[in-house]
């Protein structure tokens, strides 16, 4: 690195203002812990060769190829190449990259062909053969919609595991197969990943939890599940991959991306799993080519869901109540009518009829979660198409009957209480080994522990004993039980990210730049004990060069052995005006 390319980058960098100097900082990975003292501290640290290793790996091919034609001498043509090096501090505001950057451009492999952000030819909408590709391609987006709602649902009744690596554990992937949310663990794993990156799912400690976003997804059509998930995974399309105008939407050629990023050696391996999950989710074929519905969108345009819909099953909002308890949907069941269903009934199978089948358990757990004899008649009636089958009907009323025996709720005194009007069921759970943590004791004619009401009330309802959670007076409250993933913190302005490194960089810059550069040139020499050429101005005027070993430097005075006459010289550094290797 030259001294005077770091002396430039550090003179531009105190001309740029807060909200460019945290872009760089933020593009550059800097941590806002940085030990700098001024902006030549910031610009030796972006001007070294690990530094711009880095910043290499993040350039996309189009940027590397602007960077091998320009060239150590030349300079990067306007357009969004050269914008895109400048904020990154790889080129000067000319557009000329640093010396070490071309060099490291130049014996670093060079760069990957820059690829056309058309897309590839595609047969038109009318031949037999795309029409058996769409055909194909919806019934993948359709069976992908379904698989995520299912993680979704699986998750809500227990957080999916998710291991060191941030992908989902070998246990929960099984959990999921033997339940028939997917096929196989590649499944698992791509799905799991798109609604992460959909924000559906979100990682918490050491889980996969559902968002309110994925909440609210799971009550859409399948035709808006399937529209907002293809939406969010081309958003966070990487730039390199991305259409060839800033800001113009679409993608480039599948086939190209692994060369989307020259420097990252790990790139080609995420850019085949990035493809795996547009694939899954039936916005390219296997072959990489837009399916029908995405032809527009891939140049720019925008996705054509009137294709897709034509193409998809058509949903319905009827089922068939059968004698043995179970619920059977002659087709795909509109999700907010799914969702419903699932609360009082375990879903069996999934295709294009599914089965539903309800249990003394599941209609508890409906009734915990706020239904009642009333509201699980009314919804199943209006649903059924064969009404509602006596066995059905007594079931619902049998269990009713029997929920809500135990109360659970706070008491003036700060604990939890349980009561009941069945004096034998207070005793069994009195004496109930599961409940033991809970160290219930008696207090008068109800049973109460320190417990909070909700750990005491899922406690009992996991025993499988009828309980409803009480307010403070006595009032019924509905129990959700769905553990939601914490709301994400805004996204933090870059500026305020390094408020206190760039408060520290401007009060450096407020002194004199050129004595402060002369200063930290004498410094490095002295500790390197180099030879320098120092050029010194004397009392009349005249300017005289002394060959200096620097030897120290302190008190304003700059000690060295002069090598010429072989004395030592003691030189004040007021009267330095410039420096230069020997």
């Amino acid at each position: 690195m030259a001294a005077s390319e770091s002396r430039t980058l550090a003179n531009l960098l105190a001309t740029r203002d807060d909200a460019s100097l945290a872009t760089l900082l933020s593009a550059r990975g800097v941590s806002p812990r940085a030990s700098w003292s001024d902006a030549f501290d910031a610009a030796e640290d972006l001007l070294d060769n690990s530094s711009i290793a880095r910043a290499l790996a993040d350039l996309t091919a189009d940027e590397v190829d602007a960077l091998v034609a320009a060239g150590p001498d030349g300079a990067v043509p306007a357009g969004d190449a050269r914008d895109e090096l400048i904020v990154r501090a790889l080129a000067d505001d000319a557009g000329r990259p640093w010396r070490v950057v071309a060099e490291m451009v130049a014996t670093g492999g060079g760069a990957g062909t820059a690829t056309s952000a058309s897309a590839p030819a595609s047969e038109p909408l009318d031949d037999p053969r795309a029409e058996a590709t769409g055909a194909a391609e919806a019934e993948r987006a359709f069976a992908a919609v379904g698989s995520v709602a299912d993680i979704l649902h699986a998750a809500l009744a227990a957080p999916l595991a998710r291991i060191g690596a941030g992908t989902l554990g070998a246990t929960d992937r099984r959990r999921l197969i033997e339940t028939g949310a997917v096929t196989d663990a590649s499944a698992a794993e791509d799905l799991v990943a798109i609604a992460e990156r959909a924000g559906l799912l979100a990682p918490e400690d050491r889980s996969f939890l559902v968002t309110e976003a994925g909440l609210t997804w799971l009550g859409s059509s399948t035709l808006v599940r399937w529209s907002d998930v293809a939406q969010r995974l081309l958003a966070a399309l990487p730039r390199g991959v991305q259409g060839g105008v800033r800001g113009g939407g679409g993608w480039r050629p599948v086939a190209d991306w692994p060369r989307a990023y020259p420097f990252d050696a790990t790139w080609p391996l995420r850019a085949t799993s990035l493809a795996a999950l547009l694939r899954r989710w039936a916005l390219v074929d296997a072959a990489g080519a837009p399916a029908p519905w995405m032809r527009a969108a891939a140049v720019g345009g925008t996705v054509d869901l009137d294709i897709l819909a034509g193409l998809l099953p058509p949903e319905v909002d009827r089922v068939y109540l059968q004698n043995d308890l179970t619920a059977i949907a002659p087709g795909s069941l509109a999700p907010h009518l799914d969702m419903r269903l699932r609360t009082m009934a375990r879903r069996e199978s999934r295709a294009q009829a599914s089965t539903y089948r309800f249990t003394a358990e599941t209609l508890a757990d409906a009734l915990t979660a706020g239904e009642t004899a009333s509201s699980l008649r009314e919804f199943l009636l209006a649903l059924s198409l064969t009404g509602l089958p006596q066995p059905l009907a007594y079931e619902i009323e049998r269990t009713a009957s029997r929920h809500g025996t135990l109360r659970v709720g706070p008491d003036s005194s700060g604990r939890t209480r349980v009561s009941s009007s069945d004096d034998a069921l207070l005793r069994t759970i009195a004496v109930d080994q599961a409940l033991r943590p809970l160290g219930l004791v008696a207090d008068g004619a109800d049973l109460v522990t320190r417990s909070s009401p909700d750990t005491a009330f899922w406690m009992i309802a996991d025993a499988r004993y009828p309980v409803v959670a009480v307010d403070a007076d006595g009032g019924r409250r509905a129990h959700d039980r769905h553990r939601l993933a914490s709301s994400p913190a805004p996204a933090a302005d870059p500026v305020a990210i390094y408020a206190d490194l760039i408060a520290r960089l401007r009060a450096a810059d407020q002194g004199d730049a050129d004595a402060a550069w002369l200063g930290r040139e004498l410094e490095q020499s002295v500790r390197a004990r180099a030879t320098l050429i120092v050029t010194v101005r004397l009392p009349d005027g005249s300017e005289r060069d002394f060959t200096i070993e620097a030897t120290g430097l302190g008190g304003g005075r700059l000690r060295g052995l002069d090598r010429t006459v072989d004395v030592e010289r003691t030189l004040p550094v007021s009267s330095i005006v410039r420096v230069r290797p020997a």
